[in-house]
């Protein structure tokens, strides 16, 4: 695999290399992980990650505990494409790793995840917590930045630094996400969307959300960060609030599928039911209720055609603090066609005649996620974990 090697980003050569930078403190903790570069046309993270740890090092900015820089799917980023063979966000499962110590011959994005997990359970092994992971990306279509997480406490409590958009749930749409993985092993971890792709604002919002996760995770100081309030003000889009947002519909591209998407689409963009958005293989696709378009695609590759997402209130948000902090999620087990196992204690396993009546957004409220179908039962994944030990 390259180790090393130069590309022409924002008509600037920049050195790319797994480890981008790493940067120990006095303290032994908290530790930050942040990856660029996961999707290989999505450089605007590596730029930013450069950009910080070469400020750090200048200004002489006194740093607690760890940061840690590392690029994603390194062959792609050479290429300037989203990926080789497979998306290498889409991999992350229990039997993929698995699958990292049985099997000797990989294909590129697998030996690309292969290092970066090595690099991951190393660093976990090593360092003190509580560790930050933090993901960053751009999208193919016109964006203001954005957050998404799996929908637990802490991952809310740490978004709650910034006044941004925030999508709760957007793993149970996508198969193997990187941040999926390391959730369930408790962690904190947010994906960061900055903007379009090949945009030079994209990189500044990285390095503005850089430094803010930074000052949040207590690993900087917001005095020794000179343009703290800027960063805050410019990527909230002076917004003093921050809305969060559930995911209603998700449009699959079929493999063998021509899809094209309408020109024009923003995210956050207003639809309406029955608008046109695409077309498949010539034919009319239209939105089959009102919401906001959500990463509509304007590339060639990947299979998520859009998504329509809706704003959540601030009762359903508090209500479902309360109610996990009070434990109450243990009465879901007493429901008829509910229950569970004791070596899965995360997973309901839940009838599907019961969860006619049981709409998804009650486990959601309780913190449980739709898994899969397995033997025609459900099983809902409790977001909110404890940390245990990275397999």
């Amino acid at each position: 695999m390259t180790t090393q090697f130069e590309i022409e980003s924002f008509n600037e050569k920049i050195s790319v290399q797994r480890i981008l930078g790493q940067i120990s403190g006095k303290n032994e903790a908290p530790t930050v992980l942040a990856f660029g570069g996961i999707h290989g046309n999505e450089r605007a993270g590596i730029n930013a990650l450069l950009n910080v740890f070469k400020t750090i090092k200048q200004d002489d900015i006194p740093l607690q505990g760890n940061f840690y820089g590392i690029a994603g799917n390194l062959n792609a980023i050479s290429k300037n494409i989203r990926f080789q063979n497979v998306d290498l966000n889409r991999i992350w499962t229990k039997k993929a790793i698995l699958n990292l110590h049985l099997e000797e011959n990989f294909d590129e994005e697998t030996l690309e995840q292969k290092e970066i997990y090595n690099i991951i359970k190393s660093i976990l092994e090593k360092e003190k917590g509580p560790f930050y992971f933090l993901d960053l990306h751009t999208t193919s279509a016109e964006t203001q930045p954005f957050i998404t997480i799996s929908d637990s406490l802490n991952n809310r409590k740490f978004t709650a630094n910034f006044s941004i958009p925030t999508i709760l749930g957007i793993e149970e749409f996508l198969d193997g996400p990187l941040l999926t993985y390391i959730n369930d092993f408790g962690h904190i971890s947010l994906g960061f969307e900055a903007g379009q792709h090949d945009k030079e604002a994209s990189v500044d919002n990285c390095i503005s959300f850089l430094w803010l996760a930074l000052v949040a995770a207590n690993c900087v100081k917001q005095k020794d960060v000179k343009k703290y309030h800027f960063y805050k003000r410019s990527l909230a889009m002076f917004k003093q609030t921050q809305d969060f947002y559930k995911i209603d519909y998700k449009y699959t591209i079929k493999p063998t599928e021509d899809f094209k998407m309408v020109k024009g689409y923003q995210n956050f963009q207003e639809i309406n039911k029955n608008e046109l958005l695409a077309f498949s293989d010539g034919n009319e696709i239209k939105a089959n209720f009102q919401g906001k378009i959500f990463m509509p695609l304007y590339q060639q590759k990947g299979n998520d055609g859009y998504f329509i997402i809706s704003k959540i209130s601030k009762f359903w948000l508090n209500a479902s603090r309360v109610l996990r902090r009070l434990h109450f999620h243990n009465l879901l087990k007493l429901l008829p066609g509910v229950s569970s196992i004791k070596t899965k204690p995360y997973t309901l396993i839940v009838n599907p005649k019961t969860a006619q009546f049981l709409a998804t957004d009650i486990f959601h409220l309780f913190g449980y996620r739709k898994k899969v179908i397995k033997n025609n039962k459900l099983h809902f994944i409790k977001r909110d974990r404890k940390i245990t030990e990275f397999l």
